[in-house]
């Protein structure tokens, strides 16, 4: 069973900020302020993600992770009310690793277009989906129920994408480009993951076809907003 303990108060759902490379999600209990402190919390997540790979979320708890953590009990309350949030803080961690990941390919090719573009992107979640621990159970936010507030993961994702390519795809964040550019991120971010999630039910590395599909469809719907 999970073991659970009361926050003093309520976690806010929004994102995460980068201290000393740990990413540090505004709904932590606590917040590092030391690098000790802040290292502890990775190892933690790192554990987190560890086993969520071995044994899934159902038997994932809190004491299994400090204990593979190597930090007390009370580390990991320190900073998480529970195993759901520290799951999403490990989502919120890997949305950072993604767009760092897209940037650092983007650096190095300042002339793509906006196709070549949506290429490192969905590139970029294949190489996470293949190789990051837990990614295959978390990705970018817990599942979530239907009624859940309509932010995540996807609205998450698509906007952190959105904010990162407007300038070089040479769009406007804000009034009717901006929301145009909004609406057509978010509806490709969702269609991706629909086609994505069956690339990997029909092969557990990705089926090649169905992605090459996904990044045709993908080309031609964006073309609409984009060329």
């Amino acid at each position: 069973m999970e073991d659970h303990r009361n926050s003093a108060g309520a976690r806010q759902r929004c994102g995460g900020t980068r201290q000393d490379g740990i990413v540090t999600p505004s709904h932590l209990r606590r917040v590092p302020v030391q690098r000790r402190s802040a290292e502890r919390l990775g190892r933690i997540l790192d554990a987190c993600a560890e086993l969520l790979d071995e044994i899934g979320y159902e038997e994932l708890s809190t004491r299994a992770v400090a204990e593979r953590a190597g930090v007390p009990i009370g580390s990991v309350y320190r900073f998480f009310d529970n195993k759901r949030a520290m799951a999403e803080a490990l989502a919120r961690r890997n949305l950072d690793e993604y767009a760092g990941r897209i940037e650092a390919r983007l650096g190095a090719e300042e002339s793509a277009d906006w196709r070549t573009v949506m290429d490192v992107v969905v590139d970029e979640y294949l190489a996470m989906k293949r190789g990051a621990p837990g990614f295959g159970l978390v990705e970018f936010g817990v599942p979530v129920p239907a009624t859940a507030p309509p932010d995540r993961p996807n609205h998450l994702v698509a906007d952190r994408l959105r904010e990162l390519l407007a300038a070089r795809l040479g769009v406007a964040e804000s009034g009717e480009d901006g929301e145009r550019m909004r609406m057509a991120m978010l509806i490709a971010v969702e269609t991706a993951d629909a086609l994505l999630r069956l690339a990997f039910r029909v092969d557990p590395a990705g089926d090649p076809a169905v992605v090459a599909e996904t990044k045709e469809l993908l080309r031609g719907y964006l073309a609409r907003v984009l060329d």
